[in-house]
């Protein structure tokens, strides 16, 4: 009986493998923006320690090298606020594609660039074409993607990104050794590359989301899309069941979305972006800005950024061995976020959370990149998500910029900083953060509501166990006292 479910599953994926469905590829593809993430967040590092480099810039100072690693995301962060609205406009994938146009600009000049001036322009550039899709990619992956699938698939953002990091590391490992300038341009303009392919096709290939059309009220189109991503009629009756208020909402809309000028866009965007501090909306946003910038503080990008000079200060002095120690820290990255992914639907987002920081907070890049999309309600996701991107940029800033600073200074102090977010991190998360998993995107908003940090798993436990100890050493809880006006009376009667 085993041995036949075994070789059924095969068999499912094998299909799924040779004929994958619409809502698998148009993930796969979006994800490339994770890609490029990965790339330039693995390759800015070891590009900055390239011989090569300081021949065409000179040596940089500490606080010369964090502004040129973290130039990138002061814009992004700029560029976030605004991203979530415009997506909410124009839809996903046209936000995607004009994010991934800047993006290969900006590294084009990377790559292109005779003066420290002109790279750090180009990295600007990146960082408003980061800022742009980044938030984005996995608001379309779970808004594309059938509830039953929606967790591992939105998962493929970040799974994508340690990818790009572990390329990026072992792309520079090998173009180290080149003779010219060469050895740095060309890992930039792989990524130029790879961005012109992915604003193509978001442009002309992918499907806009469904989810998207529905709530433009475009409801006809939202089924034509649903049907071309392959999505069966057995899950969008699910969503529906799920959500009999979506139902009344769609209704509610017209047929034909109004056309808008100029103007009145940009006034609806300032309208969406303020509707994220309502009553109802405000609670989600707050914890999914916080998470995410926290997951930024646990210093984990830090890491990655200055791998070659960390290791460089361990003893190892060859840029070759210090890339391929930092390439090896990839694979370990890229493994840890694999593991995640297999908990995320399995444990759910909040053990995976709490427990993933308490070991490694790598995990966190998954769980909490989900999560914190997951909570928002429909009509403000994408410009929550947005914000939380934001926030998540700018901590990334200052991790970014302070690193090499502090590095100069002592060889450990940083990790103090780092260690101790993280513990407050988990000490929130544990007392705020409520399970998503197997939940419709619709009716998460719910969770907030019912969610009780007393009632929680743990917090049975920690109560069962101070029950048990209390027992164990004779300690008893001693009566109320009666305040003295009613022990008199409770005398009298």
């Amino acid at each position: 009986m085993a041995s036949t479910r075994n070789g059924s599953r095969w068999a499912n994926w094998l299909k799924t493998v040779r004929n994958p469905p619409q809502y698998l590829t148009a993930s796969l593809i979006i994800s490339l923006g994770g890609l490029l993430n990965g790339l330039d967040t693995g390759t800015i590092g070891p590009v900055t320690a390239m011989p090569s480099f300081a021949d065409t810039f000179g040596v940089l100072s500490p606080s010369l090298h964090g502004l040129v690693i973290s130039s990138i995301l002061l814009p992004a962060t700029f560029t976030s606020l605004f991203s979530g609205a415009l997506s909410d406009s124009l839809g996903r994938t046209r936000a995607v594609a004009i994010g991934a146009i800047f993006f290969a600009i900006g590294a084009a000049l990377e790559a292109s660039a005779f003066s420290i001036g002109m790279f750090i322009a180009g990295r600007c550039v990146v960082g408003i074409g980061e800022g742009l899709f980044l938030s984005t990619l996995v608001v379309y992956v779970c808004e594309i993607s059938p509830p039953s699938k929606r967790g591992p698939l939105a998962t493929l953002v970040q799974v994508f990104i340690t990818i790009g990091l572990c390329v990026g590391y072992f792309t520079c490992y090998g173009t180290v050794r080149l003779p010219s300038s060469l050895s740095w341009r060309l890992p930039l303009a792989l990524q130029s590359g790879i961005a012109l392919f992915l604003g193509a096709t978001s442009f002309f290939y992918l499907p806009h989301s469904p989810r998207w059309l529905a709530y433009k009220g475009r409801r006809e189109e939202a089924s034509l899309a649903w049907d071309k991503l392959g999505v069966s009629n057995a899950e969008r009756e699910k969503d529906l069941l799920q959500n009999p208020a979506s139902m009344v909402d769609a209704a509610a809309r017209p047929a034909v979305a109004p056309k808008v000028d100029l103007l009145n866009r940009i006034r609806d965007n300032l309208v969406s972006s303020v509707s994220v501090f309502r009553k109802n909306t405000r609670k989600p946003m707050y914890l999914g800005v916080f998470m995410m910038s926290m997951q930024q503080l646990s210093g984990i990008d830090g890491v990655i950024y200055y791998a070659p000079l960390l290791f460089r200060q361990a003893g190892i002095a060859s840029s070759k061995a210090t890339f391929l120690a930092s390439g090896i820290s990839a694979i370990l990255i890229f493994v840890f976020t694999i593991l995640a992914l297999l908990l995320v639907d399995r444990w759910g987002r909040r053990p995976t959370t709490i427990y993933g920081g308490l070991v490694l907070s790598a995990s966190w890049a998954i769980a909490v990149k989900l999560f914190a999309s997951e909570i928002q309600p429909a009509a403000t996701r994408a410009t929550a998500t947005s914000l939380a991107q934001s926030a998540n940029c700018m901590t990334n800033f200052f991790v970014a910029f302070i690193t090499p600073v502090l590095l100069s200074r002592s060889s450990s102090g940083i990790y103090f900083l780092f260690g101790g977010t993280s513990i407050l991190t988990v000490a929130v998360c544990a007392v705020c953060m409520p399970e998503t998993r197997g939940r419709d995107l619709e009716a998460i908003g719910e969770t907030f509501g019912l969610h009780r940090a007393m009632d929680m798993p743990m917090a049975r436990r920690l109560r069962s166990l101070g029950s048990q100890l209390r027992r164990m050493v004779g300690v008893r809880s001693e009566p109320r006292r009666l305040p003295e006006v009613d022990r008199g009376i409770e005398l009298v009667g």
